[in-house]
Order: C-alpha cells, then structure tokens, then sequence
C-alpha cells in the first residue's frame, strides 16, 4: 500500500487522480466518441484489443474508467476484473455493463490503485489491459506500477496499454500549447512531466507524457517483449472540424481508418497521436 508519508514525498498524488475522475463523471464514457479524432483513437485502441485478445481469457483491466473498453473485452470473450482508482467511474462501469449487456463478462469491480495489485495473486491473470494512461498518471511511481501490472500476469502473458505522448500532444493541440510561456514548455518538453512543478497553476491532472523510444527502453528493461507498438492515430489528429465531412462520408471514412492503421504504426508516425500504445509480452 501507499502510505500517506510516501504519497506527500511523490509526484504521484492517488488522491488528486481520484478526484478528478470522480469529478469528470460521465465524459468518460464520453470521450472517445465525442469528435471524430477521438473515434479514431478509439478505431486504434481497438484494433489491438482485436489482433492479440484470445476468448477465455483472464483480464485485469485496470483505469478501466466508465467501460468504453470493457465492453469492447467483454465481446471478445474475456473473463473480466474491472479496476479503477475512482469509485465514480467504477459505479458508471457497472451502470454501462448492465444498460449494455456485458455484466456477466464481469467478475467483479475493485477500487484499486494500480501502483498496488496486492489483491490479485501473482501470475493470476492472462492479460492485463491499462488503456488511457494509468501509466502516465503515476508519474516517478511508474516503476511499481509497472511491476505490478507484470507480476501479476502469467508467463507469457500480455500487457497491453496506453500513455500519453508527449509530442503527439503537441501536435493535437499546438496553439494551446504555444500559448503557454516558453520558459515552461521547454521543461515540459524535456522532462515530460506535466505538474504544478512544471507548469505553475495546474492543481489537477498530473501526468507524464511519453516519447516512444523511451517506452519502448522502459518496458523492455522491466522484462516485457514489445511486440507491438502503435500512435493512437497520427495522419489526421490536426484537422479537428476538417474530420466532420469525411466522417460523414462513409467511403472516405473507412479509408482513413484504414490509412490511420498502417501510417500509425510505422516507425516515423509512433509520437503523433495523443497516446502510445504498446503491447508488451511477459518473459
């Protein structure tokens, strides 16, 4: 457990990350659907879900939030434990699952940090799935989290997840963050770490944004094979409004999906969505 001695000295505060999810509510259901830059990320995202998920497995999907992705594992066949560190998105999780038909893919809801598994077993499940930057939000206690997401799969086992990216964020959303003073944007973007430290006035949402090579280097030093890693959309993530007449164009739409795909997960393209996805093997 993190006790309140340790949580003061980090820059991981569980509490402040409760809080604001608690506080967001129903947008997190919300997001991924809410323009089609965010159903593209959703497009990606489930791509993977699809290409590696196997029927029968046992899933921890932990920061599962309102359960966009619960529902998406729950059609795939997975044995589902559903864990989030806010008690308002994990109520909303059991409220979807019952409006949508997936409460039975469940076994059970927990309340649970993710930088603290002890209720699961080691070597208890098959895959864990943190999607949406869990990773991120514990900041310099991500070396734990990482090993407790790995201790408690199965050799062999499959961590998948998200971060967010650093530079892909810029992309997203440049004019905010050249609005932003330069003397903090160069901390930012140095160390990656967006905090009341490094930026001054922001009380909430903390996190760390990744560059690829760096989570590529951090997950196969803690023993994890990537066997995939992917941006969660890249060519179109500027064009905000300019998305809407293609969206509605079926045709050009699922060509873009398609586009998005493949541009995404080369190499040059890995830093240019708004998250990093990873899909890691336990050794």
């Amino acid at each position: 457990m993190i006790n309140s001695e340790e949580a003061s000295e980090s820059q991981y505060q569980p509490e402040q990350v409760s809080q604001h999810f608690d506080e967001f509510g129903m947008k997190e259901w919300e997001r991924l659907t809410a323009t089609p830059v965010d159903e593209i990320s959703l497009h990606v995202h489930t791509h993977y879900l699809h290409a590696y998920m196997q029927p029968g497995w046992r899933v921890l999907e932990i920061g599962a939030g309102a359960g966009r992705f619960t529902q998406i594992l729950a059609a795939l066949g997975a044995h589902l434990v559903v864990a989030d560190i806010s008690t308002e998105q994990l109520k909303l999780n059991r409220q979807m699952a019952e409006r949508f038909g997936f409460s039975e893919a469940v076994e059970t809801w927990q309340i649970v940090d993710i930088c603290d598994l002890h209720l699961f077993e080691d070597r208890s499940f098959d895959c864990v799935v943190a999607y949406g930057g869990p990773l991120s939000y514990v900041l310099d206690r991500r070396e734990v989290a990482l090993q407790e997401c790995l201790r408690v799969l199965k050799p062999g086992g499959l961590l998948l997840l998200s971060v967010m990216s650093l530079w892909g964020t810029v992309h997203r959303f440049l004019p905010g963050v050249l609005a932003v003073p330069a003397e903090y944007n160069q901390i930012i973007t140095r160390t990656g770490d967006l905090t009341s430290a490094t930026m001054p006035g922001r009380d909430s949402n903390w996190m760390h944004l990744f560059q690829a090579e760096e989570l590529r280097g951090w997950l196969e030093s803690a023993g994890a094979e990537i066997l995939a890693m992917s941006a969660s959309g890249s060519l179109a993530v500027s064009r905000g409004e300019a998305l809407v007449d293609i969206r509605n164009t079926p045709a050009q739409w699922q060509e873009l999906l398609r586009m998005e795909l493949e541009a995404s997960a080369s190499p040059g393209a890995l830093n240019m969505g708004t998250h990093i996805i990873a899909i890691g093997k336990k050794l």
